[in-house]
C-alpha cells in the first residue's frame, strides 16, 4: 500500500533484494519505492545524482523503470554495481556513472521523467577524506552552494511537468538546529521549481542516537527528515 499521509514512518527499513542497512545514511527502500510508484510509470527513467550504495535504483529496476545513477565516491559506486547486479525479470536499462552532482552536462535538457535523491546532509558524514567534490565534505555555507548548482542541473534535465523528489534533515552545531532542509528548499524554488508536497519521514535506528539519549542536554534530539515533492511547471 503506498503512504496516504504526509507523515512517514518505517521502523521496519527493508531487506527484500540487496537491500541492507550497513551503507551508513542510505534511506529505506520503503522511501524511493513509495516515490517511484507515484511519480513515475514502467518505463520512465529515474535519475539518482547521490546513488550512494544504489537503493533508489535497485528499486527502479524491481519496479520495470530505467534509471541512471551518478556517484562521486569510487568505493560507493562499486557497491552500487554490485548491489544493482542482481537478477530480475524486469527490462529495465540501468546506467551507472562515476560524477558530480553540479555537473549533470552528459545528460541532455529535458531527458528525465523522475528525480529521486537523497544527498549527504553537509559533513553530518563524511563519505571520504578528500575527494574533491564530495560535498560531505562541506560546511554548512558550501554545501549549500553546491546544492543550488544540484537544483540548476536538476531543473534541466527533467522533463516539463514531470517531479523531483528530494529527501534532507537538517543539523545542530553547539546545540543550535541549521535548518538544511529549508535552505534546500528555497534553492530549488528559486530555480523555478514548484512545491507538490512536504513529506515528514520519521527517523529510526540512527545510530547517534544512543550517543545522545541518556546524556543531559538542552535541546531536542532531531529524528526528523523532509522529503520535498517538486514540479517542474511547463515553460
Amino acid at each position: 500500500m503506498l503512504e496516504q499521509t504526509s507523515i512517514w514512518s518505517f521502523p521496519e527499513r527493508g531487506k527484500w533484494a540487496t537491500h541492507s542497512g550497513k551503507y551508513r545514511g542510505n534511506w529505506s527502500p520503503y522511501i524511493p519505492r513509495n516515490l517511484i510508484l507515484r511519480y513515475s510509470k514502467p518505463g520512465d527513467w529515474v535519475l539518482d545524482q547521490f546513488l550512494g550504495s544504489g537503493t533508489t535504483l535497485v528499486e527502479a529496476k524491481l519496479l520495470n523503470r530505467n534509471g541512471i545513477g551518478i556517484e562521486i565516491n569510487p568505493k560507493a559506486l562499486s557497491l552500487s554495481k554490485t548491489n544493482i547486479s542482481f537478477h530480475s525479470n524486469s527490462k529495465s536499462q540501468i546506467f551507472l556513472r562515476q560524477g558530480n552532482a553540479t555537473n549533470l552536462a552528459f545528460i541532455k535538457d529535458n531527458r528525465i521523467d523522475f528525480i529521486c535523491t537523497h544527498p549527504p546532509y553537509s559533513n553530518i558524514i563524511s563519505y571520504s577524506s578528500d575527494l574533491a567534490g564530495d560535498i560531505s565534505l562541506c560546511n554548512e555555507k558550501e554545501f549549500i552552494i553546491a546544492i543550488k548548482k544540484v537544483a540548476k542541473e536538476s531543473f534541466r534535465v527533467l522533463k516539463n511537468e514531470k517531479y523531483c523528489a528530494v529527501m534532507i534533515g537538517d543539523k545542530r552545531i553547539h546545540g543550535n538546529v541549521i535548518p538544511l532542509g529549508f535552505q534546500l528548499l528555497t534553492c530549488f524554488l528559486e530555480i523555478g521549481f514548484v512545491l507538490k508536497e512536504i513529506i515528514i519521514k520519521v527517523q529510526h535506528n540512527c545510530r547517534a542516537t544512543p550517543k545522545w539519549q541518556d546524556k543531559n542536554k538542552n535541546f531536542l534530539m532531531l529524528t526528523h527528515e523532509y522529503i520535498f515533492v517538486f514540479y517542474k511547471p511547463n515553460i
